[in-house]
């Protein structure tokens, strides 16, 4: 057993039962859906069927970071039990908690100097960040220190690969991403946009696909295009989806047929609630190792 805590935030879209197997501590986001406030903690609070139902019927959602209070709060109590903490953030591209969090860090320096606490941007979200942290438990099980762990994770995490469509428009226009007269026409022609995350951690719209079918195939393509040794692609691999899972199989199935060397099945998740209250339903996203994100 290490002699150290791994951390994230809770958007890092696994389930409690996955983080509690890898002895991986979270730390909750909140959302207010129609003004009242949840935490994002893995659909316990808030089952994600009921929560994108209520989105597709109009709800309000609003996303809250954590911030630095909370993040004390939450790191005290593992100095306090005498243990060092390597905390890996939320991407500083799609939110502000990762610099909550060295604020905290740098005050609890203070107070527990003889702790050490580290934190690194991880520029990663959603179950990319998921496949992330899962790398990192197998790496801590393996006997790396934590600050062997800190150094591979800033060395290696623009390896990690984020692809994400969406068949629904709706939540892209609300939030600024697509404009009005594009997400009208988009629909009218079944667009269904292709985005990454790029190399400072924000998600960026790459490709406009026509058609359900064409979009599976595209992602799937991103993956031969950048996966570690192509289509012998040897490491895990794992999906995504906000209410759409016959969509999450689909890909799932065209990537185990087109990556037969796969270390294990896809492993398929809900996206939570703090994306999820951007992305809407409708949204896929795929997440493996790869070559360098350059862009």
């Amino acid at each position: 057993m290490a002699d150290y805590i791994l951390s994230c935030c809770s958007t890092a879209d696994l389930t409690n039962e996955h983080f509690a197997a890898r002895d991986i501590h979270y730390i909750c986001f909140s959302f207010l859906l129609d003004g009242m406030q949840y935490p994002d903690d893995l659909g316990r609070s808030m089952p994600f069927d009921r929560f994108y139902a209520a989105m597709a019927n109009g709800s309000d959602t609003k996303t809250s970071q954590v911030n630095v209070e909370d993040y004390i709060a939450y790191f005290k109590g593992f100095l306090e039990d005498g243990k060092d903490v390597l905390h890996i953030a939320f991407s500083s591209g799609l939110s502000g908690s990762c610099n909550s969090a060295r604020i905290a860090a740098d005050e609890l320096r203070e107070q527990y100097p003889q702790r050490k606490i580290l934190i690194v941007d991880s520029l990663a979200a959603s179950s990319g960040y998921g496949l992330l942290m899962d790398k990192l438990a197998d790496l801590r099980d393996a006997g790396m220190s934590m600050e062997d762990l800190a150094a591979w994770t800033e060395n290696n995490k623009l390896h990690l690969h984020h692809w994400f469509f969406s068949t629904d428009l709706t939540f892209f226009v609300k939030g600024g991403r697509v404009s009005k007269a594009s997400g009208w026409f988009g629909t009218v022609l079944k667009i269904c946009p292709l985005l990454n995350v790029d190399l400072n951690g924000k998600l960026i719209p790459r490709y406009k696909i026509r058609g359900k079918a064409k979009v599976i195939e595209a992602i799937v393509k991103q993956m031969e295009e950048h996966a570690e040794n192509g289509t012998d692609y040897q490491g895990k691999c794992f999906l995504s989806h906000s209410a759409c899972e016959e969509d999450a199989k689909a890909v799932a199935e065209l990537v185990e047929k087109t990556f037969p060397k796969l270390d294990g099945k896809v492993q398929i998740y809900s996206i939570g609630t703090t994306i999820g209250s951007h992305t809407g339903p409708g949204t896929v996203a795929l997440f493996f190792w790869g070559d360098e994100r350059i862009d």
